[in-house]
């Protein structure tokens, strides 16, 4: 890799402009990734890329009349200094926020590329013309704002509807899964293996190995479901690991009352009656969560919820009795 000082202007210039267009190619990425959930807001990304291919155009005709029509194949790959960007742009359904911060870093990091190379420059019009590029890269507002500002209140508030549905569909979901699953599938061996054995500790291996068990099945089904692509659901395997994460929580939730020593005096009673109130809230979290983010209504979720959890648990404790 070349140092940034080492470069010559006509080497600059090869950089800049790949750079311009490799920009343009990203923000119109972007926008077809927008286009669909924040219409309104991809047209930004659209006219930024109409931008980024102006300064391309610039850049060419200079290049041109000093350097002739022969780029030399050099980027900002090459030259030491850039930031080494994550490939974002080959995600779909990325956030809007996420792609907000990732072009104003774009554009950060063009405008010092422009003023440093301005600096170096010895030629006039190169000069000039890297100077009216860096003034035009600093006097961008930043992306948030442009997003914001220049889109109607209407727009702005279905902009927000989709970006809560998306919240929900990628992440709220999974996790709501991951953590019914945990919180009521391990009840029954759980409490199987406690009233069966009347010991904590022998009990808390049970819950431990059942919630952990079932975090690794519940996230590599939910990751293998789909790729996202079509439901809009985002990367597989973050809704994966948020489903499998949930999941083992919601069973050691209820696991971890069994760690009171068998030494004390009635221990397993005493275990048993912190779990059950462990158990009792993390049903009301989990009828809330679908009352905030489901539309479901308060009273019928906790109902399906408590319901379903109390067949479990009495299934878990007669089998554990037998």
């Amino acid at each position: 890799m070349k140092n940034f000082a080492d470069l010559s202007e006509r080497e600059v210039l090869a950089v800049a402009i790949a750079a311009e267009e490799e920009d343009s190619r990203i923000y119109m990425s972007f926008a077809e990734d927008l286009a669909v959930r924040y219409p309104e807001s991809a047209k930004v990304f659209e006219e930024m890329a109409e931008e980024e291919r102006g300064h391309r155009h610039m850049l060419l005709e200079l290049y041109e009349r000093r350097f002739g029509k022969n780029l030399p194949p050099i980027r900002r790959d090459n030259v030491k200094g850039f930031l080494r960007r994550r490939p974002l742009w080959l995600t779909k359904n990325l956030s809007l926020d996420t792609i907000r911060k990732e072009a104003e870093t774009m554009e950060y990091e063009a405008a010092r590329f422009y003023i440093r190379a301005a600096e170096q420059s010895r030629d006039v019009d190169v000069r000039r013309l890297l100077g009216d590029l860096a003034e035009a890269e600093k006097g961008h507002e930043s992306l948030a704002a442009r997003l914001t500002d220049n889109i109607s209140t209407d727009v702005r508030e279905e902009e927000d509807k989709t970006r809560r549905r998306m919240f929900v569909l990628q992440y709220v979901q999974p996790g709501l899964a991951g953590l019914m699953d945990g919180s009521v599938s391990t009840l029954a061996p759980l409490f199987a293996a406690a009233f069966a054995t009347h010991q904590n500790w022998p009990t808390f291996l049970v819950g431990m190995a059942a919630s952990i068990g079932a975090g690794i099945s519940m996230g590599f089904a939910e990751a293998l479901s789909d790729d996202g692509s079509l439901t809009g659901r985002g990367s597989p395997w973050m809704r994966g690991f948020i489903c499998g994460l949930m999941t083992t929580l919601g069973g050691v939730g209820h696991t971890l009352p069994y760690l009171v020593p068998d030494s004390w005096s009635n221990a397993f009673w005493i275990a048993t009656a912190i779990a059950s109130i462990v158990v009792f809230f993390e049903l009301w979290v989990i009828a809330y969560v679908r009352a905030r983010y489901m539309d479901t209504p308060f009273l019928q979720a906790a109902f399906q919820i408590v319901l379903g959890g109390a067949i479990v648990l009495a299934v878990g404790i007669l089998i554990g009795g037998a």
